[in-house]
């Protein structure tokens, strides 16, 4: 790939490898355009792999009146099942009812929601009686439950479909490569021709040349923005979500909790994700990009002070077996709040021919690349090609390739860590097939483990070295 992207010119260079601009790859490639991207880290390194693990149209947007968002984020959602069964499920949520005016007002709503997503795989929304509430909620608070109202929106592994989507590109031809930092923008007199890009692993500088190129760089949007054009105001606004996750005995069952409106108008959600349940989330304004937010001591308080106000025996900070901070790449439009800006995305071409396409969110990633893609195609006089990615589905052989390994290999069917479903062969195909180049990618983005439980992290990772030595290339 490396000796690709310094050799080849390329139609369209992406830069950016997390959900947007890996889906531009698939997108631009499927076209038929000669495609590169380049990513400084790993892909989904930062936000892509720091979600709620959802694949929905949001309910809180619903509520904001933001209708147009919610019904093609629901179009996407569907999409996305279609096109990567093997990552996105259907997960049913309870959202419940303590006050007599709840359940209306909640189905309602949700009821909407259905109408929004149309023809749909999904599950409906109904009303759930109290006893039933109670035995798939086990876990919740009795007190003064009248029942609930079940929904369904779609669930899934964030870095992992980041992974497919990468390897999906590489399918239809692109040459992609993580660990390979944009330093500066080439030009061909006013115009933009591609990227200097330095091999963070071996120090080498090389040049990637395009006809154009796309700025695809989530929070880091505005960093390759102003490589373009130094005076470049900002486009984003960034906040801090923090999760927690804590262990299915705490919160049994197979479903999961939604609350839409906390006392501090915030919502939350407990979903069971892998072997942990997942509680999220916060909205917190940062004032600048990082690749790795740290949880907060007060967001990790206030998420077990919310669920606690909604689950029978309360959790203390000992029932965390890991958390997790990501940023929003919001683009801003001076709304009141980070909480309240939108969701939305944009797209932004410059005088030199950058495309830019910042916000927007997991479930729209598809949609994002399809409009980043048109703009890309206009901008480089590139001859139009459809879009083909509302029914492509994604690269999906991994349970083949690890059953080969093991096959090969017998010891590497041996569990990675007692308590969880990845083996030492998900560790060795990270390296050989997932382009995984440290442990870190391994542990974090390769399999999850290190987003669910750190303890089993700190013991693992000496396996995971030692495969690494013998695995990569």
């Amino acid at each position: 790939m490396l000796a690709r992207l310094a050799d080849e010119r390329f139609d369209v260079l992406v830069i950016g490898g997390g959900a947007t601009g890996l889906g531009c790859a698939v997108d631009a490639a499927s076209r038929g355009y000669r495609t590169a991207l380049v990513e400084a880290n790993d892909f989904a390194a930062a936000t892509s792999s720091r979600s709620t693990k959802l694949v929905h149209g949001g309910v809180r947007y619903l509520q904001e009146g933001a209708v147009h968002l919610v019904r093609e984020a629901l179009h996407e959602r569907t999409n996305l099942l279609r096109n990567a069964p093997a990552l996105v499920a259907d997960r049913a949520f309870l959202t419940p009812a303590y006050r007599w005016w709840e359940s209306p007002y909640y189905f309602t709503g949700l009821k909407l929601y259905d109408v929004l997503a149309g023809r749909s795989e999904f599950g409906h929304s109904r009303y759930v009686s109290r006893a039933e509430t109670l035995e798939r909620l086990p876990w919740l608070r009795h007190d003064g439950l009248r029942g609930s109202i079940e929904y369904h929106d779609g669930q899934f592994d964030d870095a992992r479909l980041a992974i497919a989507l990468a390897r999906t590109a590489a399918d239809h031809g692109a040459a992609i490569a993580n660990y390979s930092r944009v330093t500066s923008l080439l030009r061909d007199g006013s115009r933009l021709a591609g990227a200097s890009v330095r091999d963070e692993e071996r120090g080498a500088a090389f040049d990637v040349r395009a006809a154009v190129t796309i700025g695809a760089a989530g929070i880091f949007a505005d960093d390759i923005r102003r490589l373009d054009d130094a005076a470049a105001p900002p486009i984003l606004a960034h906040s801090r979500g923090t999760h927690v996750l804590v262990g299915r005995d705490a919160m049994p069952g197979v479903d999961a909790l939604l609350v839409p409106k906390t006392a501090d108008g915030r919502v939350l959600f407990a979903i069971p994700w892998h072997e942990r349940v997942l509680i999220g989330t916060t909205d917190i304004p940062v004032d600048r990009a990082v690749l790795d937010p740290q949880p907060s001591d007060e967001e990790i308080a206030y998420l077990l002070d919310t669920v606690n106000g909604y689950v029978e025996r309360p959790l203390d900070a000992g029932a965390i077996t890991a958390s997790f901070a990501g940023l929003r790449p919001l683009v801003e439009r001076g709304a009141a709040s980070t909480a309240k800006e939108s969701r939305e995305h944009v797209v932004e071409t410059s005088r030199s021919g950058l495309v830019t396409i910042a916000g927007g969110k997991w479930t729209t990633y598809r949609k994002m690349a399809q409009d980043a893609v048109d703009a890309a195609i206009a901008s480089g006089g590139l001859t139009p090609a459809a879009c083909i990615t509302a029914t492509l589905r994604l690269h999906d052989d991994t349970s083949d390739e690890l059953r080969a390994l093991t096959v090969q290999r017998p010891e590497l069917a041996e569990p990675l860590h007692a308590g969880f479903s990845y083996t030492k062969a998900d560790v060795a195909n990270g390296y050989r097939n997932e382009m995984a180049r440290t442990p870190d990618d391994v542990l974090a983005r390769r399999t999850r483990l290190a987003f669910l439980d750190a303890a089993a992290t700190a013991a693992s990772r000496a396996t995971v070295v030692a495969l690494q030595n013998t695995e990569r290339t």
